[in-house]
């Protein structure tokens, strides 16, 4: 075997895990589409042959990088304040679904999970069933509050804004072709609401996910 000893031979040494670190760079660099084994492997510095001693396919590597990203996320803990827990757990998704846009759609789409995925499921339908709530309920909690999270964050990541651009700078443009005033409505939101200097697009993330905590009612609340 020639894995561990590359770096005898003046490659770099490597690891299942380093790998796979290298893969999610790669990713968070220049996104999911321009991953595969020859380019992590130029990225390495070594042959594409050598990765096949460390992952099989792309398909392992996806799955290797979903688990990265959810062994990112805040796991929640059973017995704790469920609310609390769910809502420390949105925020903490919202951020590394920040850090790797690329992998939205990827969290929920492995056949193969990873241990820190199966890990961060099973420790989040404990949390809600130890708050009061049956399986039934769990089950549709669950499937409402990822739905925001992941809704929000696919459209957070979608916006035309990047680097700390102001809003209103993109917004300017467009205001151009509100000058017929077909769009009365339009122009209110974007005067009154998003061209404002402190106007955030991602703050509107706690409001909705207050109005989903505030909703949510286990069995045991009557």
């Amino acid at each position: 075997m020639t894995g561990a000893s590359e770096g005898a031979a003046g490659r770099p040494e490597l690891s299942r895990g380093k790998v796979l670190q290298k893969a999610l760079e790669l990713a968070d660099a220049r996104g999911i589409a321009a991953l595969s084994i020859r380019s992590l492997a130029q990225s390495i510095g070594t042959k594409p042959m050598s990765l096949y001693y460390y992952v099989a396919n792309k398909e392992e590597i996806l799955d290797g990088l979903v688990d990265l990203v959810f062994a990112e996320i805040s796991t929640p803990q059973a017995g704790r304040e469920w609310k609390e827990q769910m809502r420390r757990r949105a925020h903490s998704a919202r951020e590394v679904l920040r850090r790797h846009p690329w992998a939205i759609g990827l969290l929920e789409s492995r056949k193969v999970p990873g241990p820190e995925t199966l890990k961060h499921h099973e420790a989040t339908l404990a949390t809600l069933r130890a708050g009061g709530f049956t399986v039934e309920q769990t089950a549709r909690a669950y499937s409402l509050l990822d739905s925001y999270i992941y809704g929000f964050a696919l459209q957070e990541a979608g916006l035309p804004v990047s680097g700390g651009e102001p809003m209103a700078q993109v917004a300017a443009p467009i205001m151009e072709r509100f000058a017929t005033g077909e769009y009365p409505y339009l122009v209110e939101i974007a005067t009154q609401v998003v061209m404002q200097p402190d106007y955030d697009y991602g703050n509107e993330f706690g409001y909705g996910l207050e109005l989903i905590l505030e909703a949510l009612k286990p069995a045991s609340a009557g």
